[in-house]
């Protein structure tokens, strides 16, 4: 009986990061119907990245299962476990890997619906990330913006531009904006790696604390992604946890954690270079700046604002601005603030049941990439993932065949120590002995 008959379904998320885990999670919960009996297994890539219990309960999403595996014992388990939904909540050339893996794993056999996308503001390599997610049955665009740019590159290739499918972000929610705060907050949304060097995360760390230290009325809050020590989807090498130590700061000035959504709640400015962060306060009408100090420019991110209304500068902000967004700009961002929020994800809940209820199920994924269209590229993609040119494992690759020991634990752990230390104290020392 087709699914959308039962309302029961099963889905399943692969992630490899903490923000990937939320997209991911999220979108499985606005894709599938209100009224559907729903179990929601979550699957975390090893590797770097792969998110701590604190990160993944900051999301808010309750998994029924969760594991961490390899893109190989993955694979293995979609062999064996039957699911109708999808969602592959990973960076382009690991959707491409398991694109390929699954494609060889499903045959022509029943197969689920498999859904991929973006995390949020897609403003590098638009080419390079939709060709290698091209072969999902849906390929999720956050904005008509988004949705537009995708098909152009699609048709523009000659590959198919059907599964693009406009929704918004999953993670937009809370109370609009009602006023004032007492105290006034302003909110630094921090990056991990933008800006990404310490000439210019020490600048905009001054200017925070300037702003807080003339301005004793405000509360001034340093809104830090990760904890010493945790991954997140962009290497931090220079952590303004690191930054700020030894400086002398206001006592009206604070480092926070935690659900961005609840730090939204008391602010009244949020500021960044560009973090998706800003379009979640712009969904509430909290008033958002977009910094323009560093320049405006394609290395920031910060060049996707441009005609929003909320570039402006920290001396512009010293002295009292207020940002003013444009409404028509907001509403090709799939921003929602209109209050279309609640029906941003139809579409592709509509798109999802008609797939599944097709008698004859779904054909085999098609990538646009194959070892014929992409030789050169392709099998260093699967390789990177101990997949051959064919989709099937390597011989070696990991199965998962039984849960890890003790033993390997250990050294998986001391693995990601020593990757950190190489990441956050040995690289920068190397990248100043090559400016000398």
């Amino acid at each position: 009986m087709p699914a959308s008959a039962t309302k029961s379904l099963r889905v399943a998320v692969l992630a490899d990061s903490d923000t990937r885990w939320k997209w991911g999670a999220l979108t499985a919960q606005r894709l599938t119907p209100a009224d559907a009996e729903v179990r929601l297994d979550g699957y975390l890539l090893r590797g770097r990245a792969t998110p701590t219990a604190r990160q993944l309960q900051e999301v808010g999403v309750r998994a029924d299962s969760l594991s961490e595996v390899t893109g190989v014992e993955f694979l293995h388990a979609m062999g064996q476990e039957p699911y109708e939904v999808l969602v592959l909540a990973l960076v382009g050339g690991g959707v491409q890997a398991m694109l390929h893996g699954l494609r060889a794993v499903w045959g022509t056999g029943r197969r689920p619906v498999v859904v991929t996308g973006y995390v949020g503001v897609v403003y590098e390599k638009l080419a390079d990330g939709l060709l290698l997610r091209h072969g999902a049955d849906l390929v999720l665009a956050n904005s008509r913006h988004d949705a537009d740019r995708f098909r152009a590159v699609y048709e523009g290739v000659g590959a198919d531009a059907s599964a693009v499918t406009e929704v918004a972000l999953p993670f937009l929610g809370g109370a609009p904006y009602a006023g004032e705060h007492d105290p006034y907050t302003v909110v630094f949304a921090a990056q991990p790696s933008v800006p990404d060097n310490r000439r210019d995360r020490t600048y905009l760390l001054d200017r925070l604390i300037r702003h807080a230290r003339e301005h004793p009325e405000r509360e001034v809050l340093l809104k830090l992604r990760s904890k010493p020590g945790e991954h997140t989807t962009h290497i931090e090498e220079l952590p303004y946890q690191k930054l700020v130590q030894g400086k002398d700061v206001p006592a009206n000035f604070r480092l926070v954690y935690g659900h961005m959504g609840e730090v939204l709640d008391r602010t009244d400015l949020l500021v960044t270079v560009s973090s998706t962060a800003a379009l979640e306060a712009l969904h509430r009408r909290v008033p958002t700046v977009v910094l323009t100090d560093l320049g405006v420019r394609e290395a920031l991110g910060n060049h996707h604002f441009t005609g929003s209304g909320c570039l402006a500068s920290w001396d512009q902000l010293d002295a009292g601005h207020r940002p003013a967004p444009d409404e028509e700009w907001v509403a090709r961002q799939g921003v929602a603030a209109d209050g279309s929020y609640d029906t941003a994800f139809d579409a592709a809940r509509e798109r999802i049941a008609k797939l599944l209820d097709r008698a004859d199920g779904l054909p085999p994924l098609t990538p646009y990439y194959t070892p014929e269209t992409a030789p050169g590229y392709l099998p260093g993609i699967l390789a990177r993932h101990h997949l051959g040119p064919d989709g099937a494992p390597l011989p070696g690759a990991p199965t998962a065949d039984k849960a890890p020991g003790p033993v390997r634990q250990i050294v998986r752990r001391a693995a990601r120590g020593a990757y950190r230390h190489g990441v956050q104290r040995v690289a920068p020392v190397i990248r100043r002995m090559g400016e000398l």
